[in-house]
C-alpha cells in the first residue's frame, strides 16, 4: 500500500476529486434591500438586492461555477403566499436578470412558500384533527403556481423544498401542461426535520410561527422513511434527488445513489457556520476542511453539491492547478 500512497502516484489513483462543475451556489434575493447585507451567522455571505442579482452571477461563471440556486425574500407576505408566484416578484426578477446577463448559467429556483406566508410553514395551514397545521392538498396548487411562474421567467430546474406528499407528480403535470416540459425538476426528495437549519432561516426570513415542520419532513433516525421518500420522487418524475442536510446524512446519501438518477447534496446553513465559526477560532483549517467534508459528499455518491462555499472551493481549486 506505501507504493500506491507516493505522492507522485496519488494524483493519478484518486477515486475523488472535486470540480468547478460539481458546485450549485445558494443566492438570496432580498426585495427588501437597497445594498447587499450581511448574514451574521453565515459569515461571507449575503442578502443580494435584485440589481445586483446579474452581477453576482456574473462573478459565480467567471470563476467557474455554473449552477445557482435562488431563494427570496419578498417585501410582503401573507397567509397564502401570494408574493411567491407572483410574475414580477423577487426571483422571477432575479431569474430574468440572470438568464439575460448570463445565459447558461444553469438556474435552480427554490419552490416554497416558507419565506412568503406570514406564519413560517411551507404551504397553506389549517385545522386538522391535531391543531393547527399545514394542509398538504390545498399547498400543491400554491406550488404548481410558483414552479409556473418560475418556469415562465427562465428557470432552467424548479427544485420544490416544501417536502409535500405528490408535490413531484403535480409540479411535473402543470409544467407539462403548460409547455414547459424541458425544466427539470430537482425534488428535495430527503429532507430532514434538522437542527441545521438555523442559520438558513435568518438568511431566508423563514422562521415559523407555531409547531415545527415535523409532520412533512423526516425525522433524523428513518432510514426506510428517508429512502422511501426518494422512490416515491422517483416514480413521480422527479429528474434530480437531494439529500439534505449532507454531511451527516451520507449513509442515506449512498442509498438514495443506488435509485439510479443524479443526485444533489446540501451542505447547509448549520454546516457552512459550524465551519466558519471553528476556523476562526483556529481550532481547524478552513480550506482543508471544507475540501475534505465536500470530497466526502461526493464520494457518498452526490453528484451536485450545493454549499455556501462554492465561491471559495472554485478559487482554491484555481490556485491547486
Amino acid at each position: 500500500m506505501r507504493r500506491l500512497r507516493k505522492r507522485i502516484i496519488q494524483p493519478l489513483l484518486r477515486d475523488q476529486a472535486l470540480q468547478k462543475t460539481d458546485l450549485v451556489a445558494p443566492l438570496f434575493i432580498d426585495e427588501t434591500a437597497s445594498s447587499r447585507r450581511a448574514i451574521p451567522s453565515m459569515p461571507g455571505q449575503f442578502r443580494y438586492p435584485p440589481r445586483e442579482a446579474e452581477s453576482v452571477a456574473r462573478d459565480l461563471w467567471d470563476a467557474g461555477i455554473r449552477a445557482v440556486l435562488l431563494f427570496g425574500v419578498p417585501k410582503e407576505k401573507d397567509a397564502q403566499a401570494s408574493s411567491a408566484y407572483d410574475p414580477d416578484g423577487v426571483v422571477q426578477r432575479a431569474v430574468r436578470s440572470i438568464k439575460n446577463s448570463v445565459p447558461e448559467m444553469v438556474v435552480i429556483t427554490d419552490v416554497c412558500a416558507c419565506e412568503y406566508t406570514d406564519h413560517g410553514h411551507c404551504g397553506i395551514v389549517g385545522d386538522t384533527r391535531c391543531g393547527i397545521d399545514l394542509l398538504n392538498d390545498p399547498s400543491l396548487d400554491v406550488m404548481d403556481r410558483i414552479a409556473l411562474s418560475h418556469a415562465g421567467s427562465g428557470a432552467d430546474v424548479v427544485a420544490p423544498s416544501c417536502m409535500l406528499d405528490g408535490v413531484v407528480q403535480s409540479i411535473r403535470h402543470a409544467l407539462d401542461r403548460e409547455g414547459f416540459e424541458d425544466v427539470l425538476i430537482m425534488s428535495y426528495s430527503t429532507k430532514f426535520a434538522s437542527a441545521l437549519y438555523g442559520p438558513f432561516r435568518e438568511a431566508a426570513d423563514s422562521g415559523f410561527q407555531f409547531a415545527d415542520r415535523t409532520t412533512y419532513q423526516v425525522h433524523p433516525g428513518n432510514t426506510r422513511e428517508a429512502v422511501m421518500e426518494s422512490m416515491l420522487d422517483l416514480d413521480e418524475g422527479a429528474d434530480i434527488l437531494m439529500v439534505k442536510p449532507a454531511g451527516f446524512y451520507l449513509d442515506i446519501l449512498a442509498e438514495i445513489r443506488t435509485l439510479g438518477i443524479p443526485v444533489a447534496a446540501y451542505q447547509v446553513s448549520g454546516e457552512y457556520a459550524m465551519i466558519k465559526a471553528a476556523a476562526e477560532k483556529g481550532w481547524i483549517k478552513e480550506k482543508e476542511v471544507v475540501i475534505e467534508s465536500l470530497t466526502c459528499i461526493k464520494r457518498a455518491g452526490a453528484d451536485l453539491l450545493i454549499t455556501y462555499f462554492a465561491r471559495d472551493v472554485a478559487g482554491w481549486l484555481d490556485e491547486e492547478q
